[in-house]
């Protein structure tokens, strides 16, 4: 193993041995190394004179471009295009996602927290935290109700075992006491890692603050019991909130908690703010030691380092300038009008009577999405049909659930999508009323 990660693991564990406890086998042996990049960073404050290092071509103290293409980014400088950003992200970047983390979620205020880094949006965020902390046969506990790419990212890529438990209650809440059933049995293994995902993909389910209460007291206990946990929360929606949940991540409540939990927050501008194609994002480690924050943060540099070097330059602009913007606030309330409005829609549409017979609704209340639970037809075979005889697109979740994308409909449209859904149904079932 490299010095250099052997230091950082000893920074590590010197400070918390369930931390340590809890990095992959990759994550032990990752570091960032003293190589060029670090050199170049160093000659870039210090070299005043001539600085041989940056492996970019410049011309005329700036890097070289072509204007065909700057001519369509005026508005940008060309340092702020052109060059590799660091591994990290831009720094201004990464402390204006931050304010922006402590002005949206009070419970993070008063604590320490490291410093967000810059992903190549979500999955790639996901992808760092499956290779710092899941090792071929460890537990990942998620809901039934996920987004189907975590599989690539934590069984695929790295051998993870997903243990699932019921979303919800027979109250339609969110289902504590299965999540600190499933939780409790890893006992035994004594590590796990958890993945709470709200607003959920696909249901479009918050919870509100009494089931987050318990979500809190359920990682506690688990830790109590003698369980480390790395704790993701993936808040890929956050921000599309429309009734009465809780409006804030579980991340900050989870900070401090128990020296057994490592809360990590995945997030990014890519669904708050209507920016998919940017592929901007942060992984922020919930962590008060600062020598904790700091190994972390080196590791993950690592893996950036070692994948795709570093991110988009001009995305990360194109963002810290929006994050800026006098404008950003009022045009990010009015889109989220837009969806409460589409999802109010969804809601009243979905009160027909004549649909009852054909699908029940899981709870929604948040997010681009809201899931049907078919009765009596497979959502594949439903999905096919819609599409080749209605030209509508749904996703086939499971075999009885459909998922629907209300961010992608127009309010006017909302009615005839259904009753399109509603008569594949009927096609399917034979039934004429």
């Amino acid at each position: 193993m490299n010095n250099l990660a052997k230091q950082l693991n000893a920074d590590i564990s010197e400070e918390n041995s369930e931390v340590y406890a809890l990095l992959s086998n990759l994550g032990r042996s990752m570091y960032y190394p003293k190589g060029i990049l670090s050199q170049s960073a160093e000659a870039s404050k210090k070299a005043t004179r001539y600085n041989a290092t940056v492996g970019i071509a410049t011309e005329g103290n700036e890097p070289m471009h072509f204007q065909h293409i700057q001519k369509n980014l005026d508005a940008y400088a060309p340092k702020d295009i052109y060059p590799y950003a660091p591994p990290a992200g831009k720094p201004a970047l990464r402390q204006a996602w931050k304010d922006k983390l402590m002005k949206e979620n009070p419970s993070l205020k008063g604590k320490s927290f490291g410093l967000p880094i810059v992903t190549n949006a979500l999955t790639h965020g996901l992808s760092i935290a499956a290779d710092l902390f899941v090792n071929e046969g460890d537990t990942l506990i998620i809901p039934d109700k996920f987004w189907g790419n975590y599989n690539l990212t934590f069984t695929v890529r790295r051998g993870g075992k997903i243990d699932t438990f019921a979303l919800f209650n027979e109250e339609n809440k969110f289902n504590v006491a299965a999540f600190k059933e499933c939780l409790m049995a890893q006992k035994e293994k004594g590590k796990a890692i958890v993945l709470l995902n709200f607003p959920n993909n696909p249901t479009g389910y918050t919870p509100h603050a009494a089931e987050v209460a318990g979500i809190v007291t359920a990682l506690e206990a688990a830790a109590e019991a003698g369980i480390n946990l790395v704790v993701l929360l993936d808040d890929a929606y956050y921000g599309l909130f429309y009734e009465d949940s809780v409006t804030e991540s579980i991340f900050g409540q989870l900070i401090g908690l128990h020296p057994r939990i490592l809360p990590v927050k995945i997030d990014g501008a890519t669904k708050e703010n209507y920016v998919w194609g940017l592929r901007v994002g942060f992984i922020t480690y919930g962590v008060e030691s600062p020598a904790i924050a700091h190994a972390l943060e080196q590791k993950t540099m690592g893996l950036i380092r070692a994948t795709i070097s570093s991110g988009s330059h001009l995305s990360q602009t194109v963002i810290l300038e929006s994050l800026q913007s006098s404008e950003f606030e009022a045009e990010k309330q009015v889109k989220h009008d837009i969806l409460e409005k589409r999802a109010n829609k969804v809601k009243a549409v979905l009160t027909k009577e004549k649909y009852k017979a054909y699908w029940s609704v899981y709870p929604f209340n948040s997010g681009y999405f809201m899931c049907l639970k078919l009765n009596g037809v497979n959502a594949e075979e439903l999905r096919v049909h819609l599409l080749d005889k209605y030209g509508v697109g749904t996703i086939a979740t499971t075999a009885t659930d459909l998922r629907i994308a209300f961010s992608s409909v127009e309010e006017e449209d909302i009615e005839g999508l259904f009753d399109c859904i509603y008569q594949g149904m009927k096609d399917l079932t034979g039934k004429t009323e």
